[in-house]
């Protein structure tokens, strides 16, 4: 019997990095970038994918705090200009879709 390795995973989104309009403030640390990866089933528990599809800012801002780096407190995902949390909800929309579906709409753009 021939046993195969286990190849990883190359359907997973890879994690995508936003430049913030309006930097982030902590302490004397300024947040300019935020990196977002893609969520795991667990970390979409108690949120409801319909809305995050719609980029609900409730739902977006539950998320968030569970899939930034570095990793953004509640408070500091509410404060994010409307432009940055805009973006933020496209690629959150981007990581909840099939590879192949994402990458029919990659290639249509």
């Amino acid at each position: 019997m021939t046993t195969t390795a286990q190849q990883p995973d190359t359907n997973t989104a890879a994690p995508s990095t936003i430049t913030l309009d309006v930097p982030i403030q902590r302490g004397s640390t300024t947040i300019t970038e935020i990196t977002l990866r893609k969520p795991n089933a667990g970390e979409l528990r108690g949120l409801s994918l319909q809305r995050l599809h719609q980029a609900d800012a409730d739902e977006l801002l539950k998320l968030l705090p569970r899939i930034t780096a570095p990793s953004l407190t509640p408070h500091e995902c509410a404060q994010l200009d409307p432009a940055d949390l805009s973006e933020a909800g496209g690629v959150v929309i981007s990581f909840l879709l099939k590879k192949a579906v994402r990458d029919a709409v990659l290639q249509s753009v």
